[in-house]
């Protein structure tokens, strides 16, 4: 298997199933309602924040690796719009699992040779900053994994 192919896999893993953690995006928001992915816990961003947060990094990297100028800012990264019903976390979720199977398909696709390419000098090439999406997804992950525990104690 390719080295892309190898990685596409490892980003699908963390979204959907199969990595080592055994612990996934889709198994840990599939049962939440938006009431729950909106509620703050003791000052910590909501889990739809995160989820959001996590999304906006990875459609960065996918737009840039379309050719795309990298036009993220941190500061926006955590500005969502209001989630005030189910359907608006729905369509959050769907966006995200879409987003993430567009960004794996781009990653089989590119050419190996331009892993080593940078996204943009200051930060690196496409090896870097495609593994990154995939560490800060499973850094948030555990973070949402943390706040559905207290959200469940709080209940």
């Amino acid at each position: 298997m390719s080295l892309t192919k190898q990685i596409a896999q490892h980003l699908r893993e963390v979204h959907f199933g199969g990595n080592w953690t055994w612990s996934t995006m889709k198994e840990h928001l599939s049962d939440l309602t938006w009431q729950q992915a909106t509620t703050e816990v003791q000052g910590f961003n909501t889990i739809a924040t995160l989820v959001y947060h996590m999304n906006y990094y990875l459609t960065a990297v996918a737009d840039r690796l379309r050719g795309n100028l990298l036009s993220a800012k941190h500061e926006l990264s955590f500005a969502h719009a209001p989630i005030v019903s189910q359907q608006d976390w729905e369509r959050l979720i769907e966006k995200t699992w879409a987003d993430a199977e567009t960004f794996a398909t781009q990653i089989e696709q590119m050419p190996e040779s331009m892993l080593w390419e940078d996204i943009i000098a200051e930060y690196g090439n496409y090896y870097r900053n495609i593994h990154g999406v995939i560490e800060h997804t499973h850094y948030h992950l555990g973070q949402i994994v943390f706040l559905k525990k207290m959200l469940a104690q709080n209940s």
